[in-house]
């Protein structure tokens, strides 16, 4: 069968968008063929700096003939619905349609017969469109498009502009040539003609910008990809890749060095050349006294180099590696001098921001240590943290209280929490992080470090903002536990209050990531703590401050006729309501999908936070997994079973009567052996389960739950609930409400799917 090739080649395209824009490529065309009745057996796209190429196998010579029925208006209907449904199905007269009967009567029904096409005219008319709607998320409008004219004369706008015969097209950057061939795998391909933003398609693509700029003619796929590779043009993006890594790994070798991997910047290298050709520099050792971070990110920034280490010292070497986009004439010595040059600029402005940061800031001696002088001026120049939440000052006053209050809740000293927390934010005005914003934090611990901090101090300052990611470590300090919670806490808080919270794919502010991080920051590290009590200090914060937005929240969710005492006494009021307010319910959101991506089911989340005071979330995340593994048996599905069939019961009869039936059970309103057996054994495994659950052993108060599952079984079988005697259903209704409250100890079973 047939396959198609598409090249479209242009000036340049952004390595960032290369991946997008091949994924992109690849859906829209083949998309368009399968509506278009083309069914292809598979396709492939690749980008380069230069050129967008998609390689569909396996297509049809033509579409196929097709027959649609399109049913129109009542025989009958007025003459403008009539006339409609003929212009819809291209009919010229009613009599070319045919009288159905449905269930409305008749109705006419239009049978249009669409004959197949070559699958040629099909890619003609596909491709131009694909690359006029191309979705580049920046790109220039390019080409020619002409002018209107009559006669000799431009047709102008009402503003005196002349009129455009088409659009301007909208492309990455100047779109160059298009190839488009067409034909089996082995013999004479055509070219597939169509034009698009002045550009006509052919079966030319162009090699190497440098190296083998001339024209070169291709007829299918393996020989395209086999001419560029001759014209110095690697297509494919992860041979690129694999190409940079093992060249870099075995000069590092070479150089009794290793290589620091670094996978985000060998995708953009990969994305920057055709042909790529490592290469290796040097720089003055006397720049290894900044930190390794800084000299990493410093030669990544600038140049996209990588860096290269000591095995021996686990220290950075004076070495790096370049990818160069040629292989020149002098073996690349210019290149890399090039590199050299500017690479040494870069370091020598990073050693004066880090010899500068750790020196006294005039203006602010008087503050104290150098980073204590970089608070004050955060402080002093009031920058705006949010502006319906304050200063960065004032959010770090917050912290820092909060910093203190959570400390003894995770094991932390007090004391040196609020010193953390005090300094975590002042490097954000130092020069250092002024040009490489990346490091923040991490320039901190190592400035706190220098000024004579406690070490536990310095690696909260660094580690606060951790965990950014799913991939990201968790701080384990007890110090830097105290303050990351107090960061991600007090965002969460402020901007609740304030009703700025994420909608849909939007969260600007990165709360879905601070509530994951709070969640596995205490999983990780075992903490054993009600979240609402920070949640309470963090609100009191807010108003102690006078934000009037949080306390007019804090208003709402008290509500109107309420006597306010002390701010800290009304916040600590408001707790439940706050987390009625909706952050409870997003952190149980948060919680489930953690626990989903671990294997946890949702709905076993929603039975346990179902259950009052379920604010410890490392108790949560035990039940969840008891509960779940409890399931899994034969004992837990049946027992569920029946649970479910005991609370549906109960429910049915308590909507009818209005009763509740939460009494005690009459022993001797007890007839059957059945329900005899199930009330004993039911008390028994009251004890039993509460008593497990006292001591957190929630495996435990799962077995003792499954010793019900006979009775329980035997009671369906052999006892009717609606006896006809009121008082012996009433008892044998309170009998399963006590099966119910048992079962509560552990988790809500009516919220158990299945």
């Amino acid at each position: 069968m047939p396959d198609l090739l598409l090249e479209l080649f242009c000036e340049e395209i952004p390595a960032r968008m290369q991946a997008r824009a091949a994924a992109d490529l690849r859906q829209l065309v083949t998309d368009a063929l399968v509506d278009a009745g083309l069914v292809y057996e598979g396709a492939k796209a690749f980008a380069t700096p230069r050129r967008l190429t998609l390689t569909v196998h396996g297509l049809p010579a033509r579409s196929p003939d097709r027959r649609e029925e399109r049913k129109g208006p009542r025989v009958g209907a007025a003459d403008k619905a009539i006339a409609g449904f003929l212009r819809g199905a291209g009919l010229t007269s009613i009599d070319q349609a045919k009288v159905q009967s449905d269930k409305k009567g008749n109705v006419y029904v239009a049978v249009i017969d669409t004959p197949g096409r070559p699958a040629e005219d099909v890619i003609a008319e596909i491709v131009p469109k694909v690359i006029w709607s191309f979705p580049w998320p920046k790109a220039m409008t390019w080409g020619d498009p002409g002018f209107v004219t009559t006669g000799d004369k431009l047709v102008t706008d009402n503003n005196g502009n002349p009129a455009l015969a088409e659009p301007w097209l909208r492309w990455v950057r100047p779109l160059h040539s298009i190839l488009c061939t067409f034909g089996p795998e082995t013999g004479e391909t055509e070219v597939v003609d169509f034009e698009a933003g002045g550009v006509r398609s052919g079966n030319v693509t162009y090699g190497h910008r440098f190296m083998a700029p001339a024209p070169i003619e291709v007829r299918r796929f393996d020989d395209y990809v086999t001419k560029l590779d001759k014209a110095k043009v690697v297509l494919d993006a992860d041979r690129r890749k694999q190409i940079i890594h093992a060249d870099a790994r075995d000069r590092a070798l070479a150089l009794g060095l290793d290589l620091v991997e670094d996978e985000a910047l060998l995708d953009e290298v990969a994305g920057l050349v055709e042909w790529p050709v490592v290469l290796t520099g040097t720089f003055d050792e006397a720049f290894l006294d900044i930190p390794p971070e800084v000299i990493r990110t410093t030669i990544r920034a600038n140049q996209k180099c990588f860096v290269l280490r000591d095995p021996k010292t686990g220290k950075l070497s004076s070495r790096f590696m370049l990818v160069a986009n040629i292989a020149a004439p002098d073996g690349g010595k210019a290149i890399v001098a090039g590199n050299e040059r500017v690479i040494a600029a870069r370091l020598a402005d990073a050693h004066y921001f880090y010899d500068t940061d750790r020196k006294a800031l005039p203006g602010y001696e008087s503050a104290g240590k150098p980073l204590d002088q970089r608070l004050a001026k955060l402080t002093a120049q009031n920058v705006i943290f949010h502006e319906k939440l304050g200063t960065q000052g004032e959010r770090v006053e917050r912290i820092v209280q909060l910093a203190k209050e959570i400390a003894p809740l995770v094991g932390a000293d007090p004391d040196r929490a609020a010193r953390a927390a005090s300094l975590a934010k002042a490097d954000l005005v130092t020069e250092m992080v002024g040009e490489f914003p990346e490091l923040q934090g991490l320039m901190g611990r190592y400035y706190a470090l220098a000024q004579g901090e406690d070490a536990s101090v310095a690696a909260a300052i660094e580690d606060h903002y951790k965990p950014l990611g799913p991939s990201d470590r968790v701080p384990s300090d007890p110090v830097a536990i105290a303050v990351a919670l107090a960061d991600k806490l007090d965002m969460l808080v402020g901007f609740w209050a304030i009703d700025e919270k994420p909608t849909g794919s939007k969260d600007p502010y990165a709360l879905r990531r601070a509530a994951l991080g709070v969640i596995r920051i205490i999983l990780s590290n075992n903490l054993r703590l009600d979240l609402w009590v920070p949640l309470r200090v963090s609100l009191s914060g807010y108003t102690e401050q006078g934000n009037k937005l949080v306390s007019a929240a804090v208003d709402r969710w008290i509500g109107e006729g309420v006597e306010r005492e002390t701010t800290r006494e009304t916040v600590i009021r408001v707790t439940h309501a706050f987390g009625v307010s909706g952050l409870q319910d997003f952190f149980r959101d948060r919680l489930q999908v953690q626990l989903r991506e671990q294997g946890a089911r949702h709905d076993l989340v929603d039975a346990v936070f179902a259950l009052p005071e379920q604010r410890d979330l490392v108790l949560i995340v035990r039940r969840v997994e008891a509960l779940g593994q409890f399931l899994d048996t034969d004992d837990g599905a049946n027992l569920l079973a029946g649970l479910k069939r005991a609370t549906n019961i109960l429910t049915d009869e308590e909507k009818k009567s209005g009763e509740s039936y939460d009494g005690e059970v009459n022993p001797a309103l007890l007839a059957e052996p059945e329900e005899r057996a199930l009330f004993e054994a039911v008390g028994a495994a009251e004890g039993e389960v509460r008593a497990a659950v006292e001591v957190e052993d929630f495996a435990d108060a799962m077995r003792a739950l499954a010793k019900l599952r006979a009775p329980v079984d035997a009671f369906f079988d052999k006892v009717l609930v609606n006896a006809p005697e009121a008082d012996v259903r009433a008892n044998r209704l309170r009998l399963l409400n006590k099966i119910r409250q048992a079962t509560l100890a552990v988790a809500d079973f009516s919220r158990v799917g299945g």
